[in-house]
Order: C-alpha cells, then structure tokens, then sequence
C-alpha cells in the first residue's frame, strides 16, 4: 500500500513540520520525562472534565513549580496535553504515550538504544559501518555484543524485537501446523521463542537451531527450562562466514526478521546456503517486515525510521526493506515465492519459498 505518492502538506504545515524536526530532540526528551516524572499520570487521574492545575501536578509528582510549568507548557505545543484556564488536560496523544503498549515499546527503544547513537548517523552513511554502536559498546556489529548490552538498552532492545513477532507467532505456527514439517531449521534464532512456540504446538516436531554462541546459549535455556530442550539441537556458527554451510536435512528452513539484518548481497549469499541446504521438496519460509505492505501509515514510518537503527547502531549496512527491493533478492538466490501474505500478526509478510526449477 502506497501511502506516500503525494506531497501531503501546504506550505503552512511544512513549516510547522519543520520547526517540529529541529526541535525534536528537545520534544522528545520532554515527552520522557512528561512520561517518566508522572506528570502523564497526574494529568490522566483528573476528574473526568476537570483537569489538573499547576499546583495540583506539583503536588502530585513532587517536581518544582518550574519544572512542572516548563514540562506542561512543552506538552502544549507537542498536542499531548490542553489547557482550559488553569487546568491541563491530557490529550489522546498523551493517553497513547502514557498506556499504549506498542508506543511504550518504541519510545524505549528509540531512547534506551538509539538516542545517542544517532547523533552519529551521517558519519555511519558516509563510511557504511555502525558508527553510533560506540555509544553502546566495542563490538564491530550490534550482534557481537547483544547479549552483553548494558541496561536499560537490554531490556528495550528485546522488548522492541519481541513485540513484533510476539503478534505473529501465533498466526504463524497456525499456518505451519496445517502441513508441519518433521524437521525445521531455525535460522537467527535468537532467544528461541519461534522453536519453542512449535515445539510446544507440534509434539513430533525437532528443531535446528542456528545462531552465534552467545544467542544459542539463551536459547538453550529458554527451552530447557520449558522442557523442550531434548528435540532441539544447536548449530552455532556465524553465517555470514564463506565457508560456513547450513546443516543439511531440515525440511523446512525458517528466517524471523533476520534478513533484514543484512545487506541485498549478503542476503542473496544467505539464501543462496539456504538453496543448498534444502532436500528436494524443502520450504523456505521467510517472515519479515516490509514498509511498502503496511496498512496503515504510522507502521510504514515506524519501519522506514527502524531502518536507520540498522544504518548507525546494528551494522551499518542493511535496513527494513521495500519489498521491491527484497523480492528480487530471492529470485536472485534461486528461490522462488510460492506464496505471500500480508497482515500476518498485523504487520509481518510470511514468505513461503521453494527451490527455483
């Protein structure tokens, strides 16, 4: 769906927009503390109506009468809050911020891992590398030390990757149960949630895991603990290695948001091992998400800005992708997409692939 064929604004709104982006740095680290110092809680505890007056937020989150003023004033002008008289009130915009989950989701994200990182992105674009991972680590990539981040980044880190699968597993494992593999390859399999979503559905099924040690190792004890460990085995490796091959002998090879971890060649050579790795009759199934498939716009835009935390922070090179740019890819690795659907989770495509003839 093509939300952005059009220029959308008269010349007004583009400069009001403008002054928003060159103040955005300020409006967002106001909108945390709006959040954070409670000031969203006090002005969404007013009686239904009423509001809440300066002293009566003062009260309430124990800030500094400055403080408070400076924050509610701020909170005008970005919409979250109004004003009637004396009293502020919380808008809608500051009813999301304060109770909608994706929106928390986010907002940690972009601040517990990409606040500062982003200061770096033109140098990243110019040398095509994560200059802005200095601010979070010494690693070359983002995955070299995911799993020793420090918090909060950690936590924020996970909880933006898991919400977002967390909605399309289900709908995901549904679709496989209809035809399930004996054997499935989990590529990028991160914390195991997707081996153990379906080895809890599917009680003949075994898994393949494939991972860097340190990912495999949380893994390992996700499904240990849940008493699946037994019909999964682990395959650490680094994929992006020449030599490194896929194990051989899964029926189903499965990638979760992990291609666009990469750039476009490096997909084609990932895909490529996938090809070779695959019996006859083996699927591929790719779930990922593309911004030109979004419903709705605000998902398309989410996805869009996510791609330059790939470009400053995870590796410098790769990004959430334009379908037309990725499906190109699978041809080229000589795959071909048997079927593609859309919504799945409300914004994932699934991507069921087989070998090309």
């Amino acid at each position: 769906m093509n939300h952005f064929d059009k220029d959308p604004l008269t010349a007004l709104e583009a400069l009001t927009a403008a002054q928003r982006l060159a103040f955005a740095p300020l409006a967002f680290q106001a909108t945390a503390a709006l959040r954070d110092l409670g000031v969203l809680t006090a002005l969404a505890a007013a009686p239904p109506g009423r509001g809440r007056t300066l002293d009566e937020v003062v009260s309430a989150t124990a800030l500094s009468p400055y403080a408070a003023r400076v924050l509610l004033e701020a909170a005008l002008g970005l919409q979250i809050a109004w004003r009637d008289g004396a009293h502020y009130h919380l808008g809608k915009l500051g009813r999301f911020l304060l109770d909608d989950e994706m929106t928390r989701v986010n907002f940690d994200f972009s601040r517990d891992v990409c606040y500062r990182a982003a200061a770096h992105l033109g140098e990243a674009l110019r040398g095509g590398r994560p200059a802005g991972l200095r601010e979070l680590g010494p690693w070359n990539t983002l995955y070299e030390g995911l799993s020793a981040l420090s918090e909060p980044a950690l936590s924020s880190w996970h909880a933006f990757d898991h919400y977002y699968s967390d909605l399309a597993f289900p709908e995901a494992a549904e679709r496989l149960a209809a035809a399930p593999p004996g054997r499935l390859l989990d590529v990028g399999c991160n914390t195991g949630k997707w081996a153990q979503c379906c080895l809890a559905r599917l009680p003949e099924l075994e898994v393949g895991l494939v991972d860097l040690p340190p990912q495999l190792a949380r893994a390992e004890g996700r499904l240990a603990e849940s008493g699946l460990a037994q019909r999964a085995r682990q395959h650490p490796m680094d994929v992006l290695e020449a030599q490194t091959a896929l194990p051989r002998g899964y029926e189903l090879v499965w990638m979760s948001q992990f291609l666009d971890c990469f750039s476009e060649q490096q997909i084609v050579t990932l895909l490529g091992k996938v090809r070779v790795a695959l019996p006859p009759g083996g699927r591929l199934w790719i779930l990922e998400l593309f911004w030109d498939r979004q419903r709705f716009e605000a998902a398309a835009f989410s996805l869009q800005q996510t791609s330059l935390y790939f470009s400053c922070v995870a590796n410098g090179n790769s990004q959430m992708y334009d379908s037309n740019v990725f499906l190109p890819l699978i041809e080229r690795a000589g795959l071909v997409v048997d079927r593609a659907t859309d919504g799945i989770g409300g914004f994932h495509t699934l991507l069921e692939c087989s070998v090309a003839h």
